[in-house]
């Protein structure tokens, strides 16, 4: 088996308003769309993003009324305190500020319009080595 991509399939209220976010504020571009359905991705190594509608019939019927819940879809990238400051500039609201972490983590969170966290992480030399 090769693996020659990575998808994340989520499962929302509005897939409308998650496909607007990130394509307008993330850089996703639609690759496919239907009611209930669209796939996003970019040029990068960003893992691709499917949206489905709660209750659409193409999935199990214990999966229907899942909702992308207790994930986080994290993004490592570089010039994040930039990137937090465009975020906050288009009006995205910053549910958890950029901090660094003593282990050398930078990160900061947002959520879409259907509550899907995003986590974006750089990487830097460790404040306090161990």
């Amino acid at each position: 088996m090769q693996i020659t991509a990575s998808t994340v399939s989520l499962t929302v209220d509005d897939v409308a308003a998650s496909q607007r976010f990130f394509t307008s504020h993330l850089g996703y571009v639609e690759q496919a769309a239907a009611d209930g359905f669209a796939s996003l991705t970019r040029d990068d190594a960003a893992v691709d993003i499917v949206l489905l509608a709660r209750g659409n019939e193409v999935l199990p019927a214990d999966q229907r009324d899942q909702h992308a819940s207790g994930l986080i879809l994290a993004f490592t990238s570089t010039g994040i305190e930039d990137e937090e400051k465009r975020l906050r500039t288009e009006g995205v609201e910053i549910t958890m500020p950029l901090r660094e972490e003593p282990w050398g983590e930078r990160l900061f969170q947002i959520k879409d319009p259907n509550g899907v966290v995003i986590q974006f992480v750089e990487w830097a030399t460790p404040s306090d080595p161990a």
